[in-house]
């Protein structure tokens, strides 16, 4: 019996995961229209695949107008819906005990952008842009785009386009949802001072700043049916003076696990170029933890976690309840594997690939290194 904490059960709210390692929503910006293709089938078979617990599809946008660049994943039609489901159970096939996840999200100023591979900038007018929406007509840079500030009847499309979405989602059988509230996207552009300047009852104090992505959470909490895990990437802070805080978070989060909140996803920054993030091994685990102490939600950790110990240590400690990870599964796609050898944990492969497994191949592998 393996003694390791990063491969030990958790609940996620009514989800019981077989570990605590989750592959992180990584955009990959090779959907069309929404649809996921090969691309998506190959890559969410190799994550599958991979010995996480928990599988996360990257940010998914609920309206079109809501994606980051035109190769976005989406969930508002029923193309998407069928894409997504056919590419969800190809991966189930191969996935053993691991859960998936999907990432509801909506881009609001920062969309309307080119692939990162193409620039990253806003898209140029003979690349098909289209208008943005944010909290308030604020662009992101000064060379970006100027959103229209949502009125009543747009915020109120917007969390039924988050509502509708996340029925898509349960209809495909995620077990876990997940808001984005993070990374400067929309719901994080209403609750950043930095973003936000309206003058009406969701701007201003930070009660009022909540409001519309707790309007969503709550939209979207009445579709999701007990079983299903409903949680909340955030910024725990925008790394900008005058800008959101660990202690806003605390507030927010608080506000949120009374709606009905399962988990909490700990990241930070995206809404201010001016950022100044100080990069680092797990550099964003001690907001982390101060949040997981604070409020009593199970937490996950992300943010340049690469090593099998660190992770195992983050969880050990009482930091974070469990790890996320993205580049480091790109770079090895059976990272949970190698992290299990190294722990003297066991986790599930395909029977395919069981001489991989043999301790006899391994140690001759280990040698050779």
């Amino acid at each position: 019996m393996s003694s390791s904490a990063l491969f030990s059960p958790l609940a996620l709210g009514p989800v019981e995961l077989p570990n605590r390692v989750a592959v992180a929503p990584m955009c990959q910006y090779s959907a069309a229209d929404g649809c996921a293709g090969d691309w998506h089938l190959q890559h969410w078979c190799s994550l599958a695949m991979s010995g996480a617990g928990l599988v996360m599809v990257e940010a998914t946008g609920v309206e079109r107008r809501g994606r980051i660049t035109h190769g976005c994943l989406g969930l508002y039609s029923d193309d998407c819906e069928a894409s997504i489901g056919r590419t969800l159970a190809a991966a189930r096939r191969v996935a053993g005990p691991a859960k998936f996840g999907i990432q509801l999200a909506h881009a609001g100023r920062k969309a309307s952008t080119q692939r990162p591979w193409e620039g990253g900038g806003t898209l140029r007018v003979d690349q098909d842009p289209w208008p943005t929406v944010s909290a308030s007509a604020l662009p992101f840079a000064s060379d970006w785009h100027v959103p229209a500030a949502l009125d009543e009847a747009g915020m109120g499309r917007v969390a039924e386009a988050f509502a509708a979405a996340a029925r898509r989602a349960v209809r495909l059988g995620f077990e876990v949802l997940e808001l984005h509230s993070a990374h400067g996207y929309l719901l994080h552009q209403f609750l950043s001072p930095l973003a936000n300047r309206r003058d009406d009852d969701c701007g201003g104090l930070l009660g009022n700043r909540m409001r519309f992505p707790l309007r969503v959470l709550e939209a979207v909490r009445a579709v999701v049916p007990a079983g299903t895990a409903l949680g909340m990437r955030i910024s725990a802070t925008d790394w900008v003076e005058g800008g959101w805080t660990v202690e806003d978070s605390i507030a927010y989060l608080g506000a949120a696990r009374t709606v009905g909140l399962d988990y909490v996803c700990v990241s930070s920054a995206g809404v201010s170029a001016k950022a100044e993030i100080p990069l680092g091994p797990g550099y964003q685990v001690a907001a982390a933890e101060r949040i997981r102490r604070a409020t009593g939600l199970v937490t996950r950790a992300v943010g340049l976690i690469t090593s099998p110990r660190q992770a195992e240590a983050i969880v050990a400690e009482g930091r974070a309840d469990q790890i996320a990870l993205a580049r480091a599964f790109l770079d090895d796609p059976r990272w949970g594997w190698h992290a299990a050898d190294a722990l003297g944990a066991e986790v599930a492969s395909p029977p395919q690939f069981a001489r991989a497994r043999l301790a006899s191949w391994r140690a001759a592998r280990d040698a050779t290194r």
